[in-house]
């Protein structure tokens, strides 16, 4: 598959327009849920709102699908992350898995606990990984539960609402691609915003001696 095709498949409208409710439910959870991170998530929950705005798709209906597919794929996630533990930080990267992105996840929810299923909902890539982070660390799984339903209803909501409103404005329709270059930028600003600090309190902080041993699996939060 060409590179043109591939963006093609991955294109929000055309998913819309193609597969309707099944795919937008279908692709929400593989996103969160089969850590497939290279999903349109953000964009497509955007585009989601901005066709339910025009009356092509069910604002309610949308919320009924896809706030209980964000659930079940982070939970799965943890799941995945409970039963496989650390030995998921060691799989060989592939196209389709980056050890980095394992890393990156155990760093941010290190540095925020708990909120981070919340927080990491709105930001690509990572959101795919935190649950299988907090699955690894043993988080209870009440304790969790309660965050995924936090974070998958303000995901939810926050995206197609801004679509839905946002949408019928006639300067945001005519550039539409800036928008959602703009709305993925926002998502994935608190982790740019967080690795510059990371990396100038790391600066600050004594050298290790302990030789770079390797990590161990996240404390439960």
């Amino acid at each position: 598959m060409s590179l043109s095709e591939l963006k093609q498949y991955l294109d929000p409208t055309y998913l819309i327009q193609t597969f309707g409710y099944v795919g937008l439910t279908a692709i929400v959870f593989l996103e969160t849920g089969a850590l497939v991170f290279f999903l349109p998530g953000d964009s497509l929950l955007f585009m989601a709102g901005l066709f339910a705005g025009e009356g092509t798709l069910n604002i309610l209906a949308l919320w009924g699908l896809l706030i209980p597919a964000a659930i079940i794929g982070d939970a799965t996630s943890y799941i995945i992350g409970a039963k496989m533990g650390p030995a998921l930080f060691n799989k060989p990267d592939s196209k389709l898995f980056k050890p980095a992105h394992m890393k990156a996840a155990q760093d941010f929810y290190e540095k925020h606990g708990g909120k981070a299923i919340i927080l990491a909902r709105f930001m690509p890539i990572v959101r795919t990984f935190v649950p299988v982070v907090a699955g690894i660390g043993k988080m209870p799984y009440r304790r969790f539960a309660t965050y995924n339903i936090v974070g998958a209803l303000s995901w939810v909501i926050s995206m197609t609402i801004m679509g839905y409103f946002l949408g019928g404005i006639e300067l945001v329709k005519k550039h539409l691609e800036k928008v959602i270059i703009l709305i993925i930028f926002l998502s994935i600003l608190p982790g740019i915003i967080a690795w510059f600090r990371a990396r100038g309190a790391s600066k600050n902080d004594p050298p290790k001696t302990d030789g770079g041993a390797e990590r161990s699996a996240p404390p439960a939060a």
